[in-house]
């Protein structure tokens, strides 16, 4: 892809391909600017545990505000099981069926990530 930049009142033009940036055409520049490379994409974290039975996932990355429930408990359908904020927003994650939790995998204060085991359902 290729990119038009203006850096310190200079215009470049910049292609960028497989995570490298490579300076191909300056104009008005003496010398070549230098250009990062894009931060390399971090790894996905080791799952915590092996998990037995349907999962509840987090939706979105965020903050765990408040877990509503503990293990052993019978929960409906519907029914609310934790509050995960995310941008400034407090989303309401519900129990997808009627189950009982096996395990509570989310920790009040804790950040997750998007498709992170938040509960096992039984």
């Amino acid at each position: 892809m290729k990119y038009k930049v203006t850096l310190n009142g200079k215009n470049y033009e910049v292609e960028v391909e497989k995570g490298e940036a490579i300076l191909i055409d300056v104009q008005d520049a003496q010398a070549p600017a230098p250009v990062a490379a894009p931060a390399p994409v971090a790894a996905a974290p080791a799952p915590v545990a092996a998990v037995a039975g349907e999962t509840v996932k987090a939706p979105m990355p965020g903050t765990v505000l408040s877990v509503k429930v503990s293990a052993g408990q019978q929960v409906k359908a519907g029914q609310l099981l934790l509050v995960l904020e995310a941008m400034k927003m407090e989303n309401d994650i519900v129990a997808p069926r009627d189950a009982v939790v096996t395990q509570v995998l989310a920790a009040q204060g804790a950040t997750v990530n998007t498709g992170e085991n938040l509960f096992v359902l039984g």
